[in-house]
Parts: C-alpha cells; sequence; structure tokens
C-alpha cells in the first residue's frame, strides 16, 4: 500500500502563502524499533506557526500511517490535524479540528468544512465506542472515515479540507502568540499525560523522554 503524501501536498500548498522553514529536530526525525519507523519532519510557518509531518511504517510495509498537524500558534484559527492508517487493504482517514481558539471560530468557515464533510456521508464512519477527554473540543465539522480500498476519495477530501483551512488563514486574524501557544501547550501535554493507541505506542517504543518530545515539542511546537 502506497502513503497518500497528505504531508507533502499540504506543505506545497501551505508554502504558497506562507514562509516555510524546516527545522533540525535531530535524531527524532527518524526512530525505530519493534518493526516500526517513525519518520518525521517540523517546520517554522512565518506568521502561522508550527506544522508537523509524520509518517510510520510497519509489518515490512504492510501497514502504514501519516500524521499531519498544524498548530496556529499566530492566527487564531483551531487547531488542525489530518491522520490517514493504512493496511492490508483497509484504510482509515480522519480530520480533527480543535477549539484552541481565543475567539470563537468564524461560522461560515464551519459551515464549509461541513460542506466538505458531507461529500463522504456514504462512507463508513469510524468509531472508537469510548469517550475521550478532547471531544468536547473538537468541531463537528472533523471527520472520522474507513473503509476499503478509499485512497482516491481520501485524498480528494484531504486536499479539500487542506485548502479551505490554508485559504482562510491568509485573512485569519494575528493573535496573542504567547496565549495561543498556552492553549496549544495545555491540549499537547494532555493528550501526552492522557494517552492514546499512538501516543501509548510511541511511549512503550521509546519511552517517555523521546516520546514527550517527538509528540509535545516536534508534533505541536511547544
Amino acid at each position: 500500500m502506497e502513503y497518500l503524501n497528505l504531508g507533502e501536498r499540504f506543505i506545497e500548498r501551505l508554502s504558497a502563502s506562507f514562509t516555510v522553514n524546516k527545522n533540525d529536530i535531530g535524531e527524532c526525525a527518524r526512530l525505530s524499533k519493534g518493526g516500526k519507523t517513525f519518520y518525521t519532519e517540523s517546520f517554522r510557518v512565518e506568521g502561522v506557526g508550527h506544522l508537523c509531518i509524520m509518517k510510520m511504517s510497519a509489518l515490512l510495509g504492510l501497514m502504514k500511517m501519516e500524521t499531519v498537524v498544524l498548530s496556529t500558534l499566530e492566527r487564531d484559527l483551531p487547531l488542525f490535524n489530518m491522520d490517514w492508517v493504512g493496511a492490508f487493504g483497509n484504510e482509515t482517514f480522519f480530520v480533527e479540528i480543535y477549539d484552541d481558539q481565543l475567539e470563537p471560530c468564524p461560522q461560515d468557515l464551519m459551515d464549509r468544512l461541513d460542506e466538505i464533510k458531507a461529500k463522504d456521508n456514504d462512507l463508513a464512519d469510524y468509531s472508537s465506542k469510548e469517550a475521550h477527554w478532547y471531544d468536547d473540543i473538537l468541531y463537528p465539522a472533523s471527520c472520522h472515515k474507513t473503509g476499503k480500498r478509499l485512497s482516491y476519495r481520501f485524498s480528494n477530501t484531504a486536499e479539500s479540507y487542506s485548502y479551505e483551512f490554508i485559504s482562510r488563514l491568509e485573512a485569519a486574524p494575528a493573535c496573542d502568540a504567547a496565549a495561543k501557544e498556552a492553549k496549544v501547550r495545555a491540549f499537547a501535554e494532555r493528550l501526552f499525560k492522557e494517552g492514546g493507541p499512538a501516543v501509548d505506542q510511541v511511549k512503550k517504543l521509546f519511552g517517555e523522554k523521546v516520546a514527550g518530545e517527538l509528540i509535545v515539542k516536534h508534533m505541536y511546537g511547544v
């Protein structure tokens, strides 16, 4: 199964409007253990915040994962997260938009993202069947879908979400960077503390110190 290359497409679109500079993250750029290899890149997006692109390969390439996280540390728009997992023909795709704002999110943006989400109403919803601590700050326009051989559909949905969100960044108001960073830090640190399937896996493989640096610092930029 091939990667969708969500991160490469996202950064290409982002670079058309903003200056994007890659960070040196040292050994965290490639971590490998237990048959799983994580490839991580992080970027400073001038006037916007922090971008992280992560890929993971396991089972000799039969299972692959991609993650894109944009922490809008200098613009008052939500925290943006995309994930894709592919294994043995099965695919799962998330777009998660979290309320970490200082002021309410523009309703017209949420309305537009709802329209994009609705185009995949024919696809099966993915549900973990468990409550999560972040459910209260997860916008309804977020998308959780799953199915077999849906790379083309998921790529198109990712493009639509990315295009809409990045286009709004250009006009989004600048905000108090320290206050916004505090919001993002609270989210990242709680995610690390509370855990979850992906976070727990990274902790188990690489230990608390490396996992904390990877998730809090490099993924969310705080």
